[in-house]
């Protein structure tokens, strides 16, 4: 178990390493997205992949989100376990006790999840209708993943006229998620890119509409493309999780008018402690691989100029100095930014919730992690 922190312990005290969330930050966060999304036709649906906790969750509800997804059947079962009553499954289900788990957690919530195979179809029929409940289900459709998803146009309406005909299966629409746009380096480049994928999800609506089939959801984006979502008319459902928190990748692709992405504030970071310092040109840290994700580079130190965040072990994180650097002191804390939050957030039981900032703030909340580990 984490080491327990007493409520209103300053922030510099928190045992290392610590997940820390900038509460007054992530809040702005969660108001701005709400602002932006009103009257555009787009409901938040937000990604609980990202922050994996229904205490979270509950907040983007309360603003006006209409749920959530979830990347694992695990992790809808905690949200819904955590009160959150409207999941979609964003990813394909075909294990068999999977989808025995999926078709008992639709008897207690409305739950939707995609399918791109008509052997997906019906083994998600056989599983519901053995179970006597009833699924909401979108299509999936690659827009320009290249993950998942049935191909646009008429392969989608194709493969929705199985899921109408199957017995226990609702349609509800499509999902049209681009998820390799969302990091594309630079505005301009990234607008390109999503407009492409923009044009697949038209296609794919005209087709449904020309069918006469259901679009009552239309669901896919994310964090980088939430102005394009809001602006095409064509989804009403953004799937962003990033946005809360925001990482240093994220931060890197650049903005509408700058080389940094700033249309989110960063709200999480990682305390950690300087544990040695062998020589004048670097120093050590005690946060490594277990508790910093390094799929997206390493996290960067956002306290010693010039410093870089040079190698990782299992335990521990190597600072080279510049010589412009201030040298810090053994025992001092560092404050890091994640570089991809996501598989940051599932390194730690719990978020340490502080409110005043990153110097003077306290310990207001302990928010457990709820699906951490939850990849099943």
């Amino acid at each position: 178990m984490p080491p327990t922190q007493s409520i209103g312990t300053p922030v510099r005290e928190i045992e290392t390493p610590a997940l820390i969330v900038d509460l007054d930050v992530m809040e702005k966060n969660l108001t701005l997205m709400a602002k932006r999304l009103e009257g555009t036709g787009v409901r938040l649906r937000a990604h609980a992949k990202t922050h994996k906790s229904p205490w979270l969750a509950s907040k983007q509800v309360a603003l006006g989100a209409v749920g959530v997804c979830c990347q694992k059947v695990s992790e809808a079962e905690v949200m819904v376990e955590g009160g959150i009553e409207n999941v979609l499954v964003s990813s394909e289900v075909t294990a068999a006790s999977k989808l025995r788990r999926l078709a008992a957690l639709a008897r207690h919530a409305n739950l939707m999840v995609v399918v791109d195979h008509p052997q997906g179809v019906s083994m998600l029929a056989e599983a519901v209708t053995a179970a006597g409940a009833e699924i909401g289900v979108l299509v999936d459709v690659d827009v320009g993943q290249g993950r998942c998803g049935v191909a646009p146009g008429a392969p989608a309406v194709e493969l929705a006229r199985r899921v109408e005909a199957a017995r226990g299966l609702e349609l509800k629409g499509i999902q049209a998620y681009q998820g390799k746009a969302q990091h594309v380096d630079g505005f301009v480049e990234r607008r390109e890119v999503y407009a492409d994928a923009v044009a697949r999800m038209r296609e794919t609506v005209d087709a449904f509409e020309a069918a006469g089939l259901p679009l009552e959801v239309r669901s896919g984006g994310g964090t980088g493309s939430w102005r394009w979502d809001a602006e095409s008319g064509v989804l009403n459902e953004l799937q962003a999780g990033s946005y809360l928190f925001m990482d240093s990748h994220y931060r890197s692709i650049g903005g509408e008018d700058s080389d940094i992405y700033d249309d989110f504030q960063p709200s999480l970071f990682v305390l950690t402690t300087v544990v040695s310092a062998p020589g004048p040109g670097h120093v050590v840290m005690d946060a490594g691989h277990k508790a910093l994700s390094s799929d997206s580079g390493l996290a960067p130190c956002l306290e010693l100029e010039g410093a870089v965040h040079a190698r990782a072990s299992d335990e521990h994180g190597v600072l080279e100095l510049s010589p412009a650097s201030r040298r810090p002191e053994i025992g001092e804390t560092l404050l890091f930014q994640p570089s991809h939050c996501d598989p940051t957030i599932n390194l730690y039981d719990v978020y340490h919730g502080v409110r005043g900032g990153m110097e003077e703030g306290v310990l207001e909340a302990v928010i457990p992690v709820a699906a951490r580990g939850c990849v099943w």
